[in-house]
C-alpha cells in the first residue's frame, strides 16, 4: 500500500460485537493522526485495539509491512509506545523510576540500565520538563506531573509509533502546548508516527497530518485537517445545537442571545469580539457590521449576532448593504462603537457612525 502504518477492514469493539467499522487508516513514518469525535464515539477503543490491549473483531494493523497482530510482546514494546489515562499503579517509585521502565524493552531480563538508557530516560524527561522532580515519589505527583511523566516514559522507549489517549487532559496550556510542539520535532528529527486522541479540536487541527473522526458506529471521514474542517462538517459531527463551532479558527461560541437586537456594534479588524461576547453574557442581543468575510470579527459575528451585515472581502460595499446597515441601527437603542479610527476601506462604517449620531443615538466607545 505505501504506507508506513495502515489499516485493513478493521472493526474493533468487545467481546467480538462490532463497535466501530470500516477503519481505513493510512499514514506516512512521522505523520500524526488525530481521533476525534463525541464522548463514547469510540477513540479509546480503537486506540486500544491497534495497541493489542483489546483483540481486534475484524481485519488488521500494520507498522511497515508486518501484522501488530503477530509480533511478539517484545517487538511490538520496540515497535510502539502508549500512553492511556488509566493511573498507573507505581508504589514506591520516583517519577525517574517510572520514566525508566521505558527502557525495559531493551535491558534484558535483569532490567540493568546501560549507560544508553540512562541518557534516554534523562533526554525524554527534559524534553517533557520533569526532571526537577525526577527523586519525587510518583504517588505524590500532581495529575499534570503524573500525566509528563508517562508522556516522559514513553519517549525515552524511543518507539517508531506512538499511541496516545488525551495525553493533553491533565495539563495546563503552556504544557499542551510545549508537549504538541515537542511531538512534532520528534517526528522530525526521529521519524515519529504518533497516533493520538485529543479533545481540543483546535490543537487537533493545528498539530495533526490526518484527522479520522469516530461517530459511534463508523469511522466517518478520514483526511487531511483542512478538508475536516470545513462546511460545518464538526459541528454535525458532534451534534452542536447550543451554541456553535467555527471551522476555520476551531473557536467556539455559546448560544446567540434571543430576541431583537437591542445595540448596534460597529467593529472590525478584531476590535468587537469582546463586546460581543460581554453581550452575549449579558443576554443582550445585537447586531453588528459592516464586517468584510476575511474580518477577524466575523466568525464570532456570525455566530453571536441576531444579525451580522457583512461584505464581500477586497470589493467596495455596496450601497444597499451601507442601507442595510442604517436600518439595523434605526431600530437598536444604543450603538457600541469598537474603533478608534477608520481606515481607507472603511468609509462605510465610518459613515454609519456619523448616521447614528444624526439619528440622536447613544454612543459608546467599547
Amino acid at each position: 500500500m505505501g504506507y508506513y502504518f495502515y489499516t485493513e477492514k478493521m472493526s474493533v469493539g468487545y467481546q467480538m460485537r462490532p463497535l466501530i467499522e470500516k477503519i481505513q487508516i493510512g499514514l506516512e513514518k512521522g505523520e500524526i493522526l488525530t481521533l476525534i469525535g463525541p464522548n463514547g464515539a469510540g477513540k479509546s477503543t480503537v486506540l486500544k485495539s491497534i495497541a493489542r490491549q483489546i483483540k481486534m473483531v475484524a481485519g488488521a494493523a500494520y507498522i511497515g509491512g508486518g501484522s501488530i497482530g503477530r509480533m511478539s510482546g517484545a517487538e511490538l514494546s520496540r515497535k510502539m509506545a502508549v500512553v492511556f489515562t488509566e493511573r498507573l499503579r507505581a508504589e514506591l517509585m520516583s517519577c525517574g523510576d517510572v520514566v525508566a521502565t521505558g527502557r525495559y524493552p531493551y535491558t534484558g531480563k535483569f532490567g540493568i540500565l546501560s549507560k544508553k538508557d540512562a541518557r534516554a530516560v534523562e533526554e525524554a524527561m527534559e524534553l517533557v520538563q520533569v526532571g526537577g522532580i525526577r527523586d519525587l515519589d510518583f504517588a505524590k505527583a500532581s495529575d499534570g506531573q503524573r500525566q509528563r511523566v508517562m508522556l516522559a516514559r514513553a519517549i525515552c522507549q524511543e518507539p517508531e509509533v506512538l499511541v496516545l489517549d488525551e495525553p493533553t487532559s491533565y495539563l495546563d496550556v503552556r504544557y499542551k502546548l510545549e508537549f504538541l510542539s515537542a511531538l512534532q520535532r520528534m517526528r522530525e528529527k526521529k521519524g515519529l508516527t504518533v497516533i493520538m486522541s485529543l479533545h481540543e479540536l483546535d490543537l487537533a487541527a493545528r498539530v495533526s497530518d490526518k484527522i479520522l473522526c469516530l461517530n459511534g458506529k463508523y469511522a466517518e471521514k478520514f483526511g487531511p485537517p483542512e478538508e475536516v474542517f470545513a462546511d460545518g462538517y464538526v459541528g454535525k459531527l458532534f451534534g452542536i445545537s447550543k451554541g456553535s463551532f467555527e471551522d476555520g479558527s476551531g473557536g467556539v461560541e455559546l448560544e446567540a442571545p434571543r430576541g431583537e437586537a437591542q445595540v448596534f456594534v460597529i467593529a472590525g479588524g478584531g476590535s468587537g469580539r469582546n463586546a460581543y461576547r460581554r453581550l452575549q453574557r449579558e443576554g443582550t442581543a445585537f447586531a453588528s457590521g459592516i464586517l468584510f468575510e476575511n474580518d477577524l470579527d466575523y466568525p464570532v459575528a456570525k455566530a453571536l449576532a441576531a444579525e451580522c451585515i457583512a461584505a464581500r472581502a477586497f470589493e467596495p460595499v455596496p450601497e444597499e448593504t451601507v442601507r442595510r446597515a442604517m436600518r439595523a441601527v434605526d431600530g437598536c437603542r444604543k450603538v457600541v462603537c469598537c474603533r478608534e479610527s477608520f481606515g481607507t476601506y472603511e468609509a462605510a462604517n465610518e459613515r454609519l457612525l456619523l448616521y447614528a449620531k444624526s439619528q440622536g443615538k447613544e454612543i459608546a466607545r467599547a
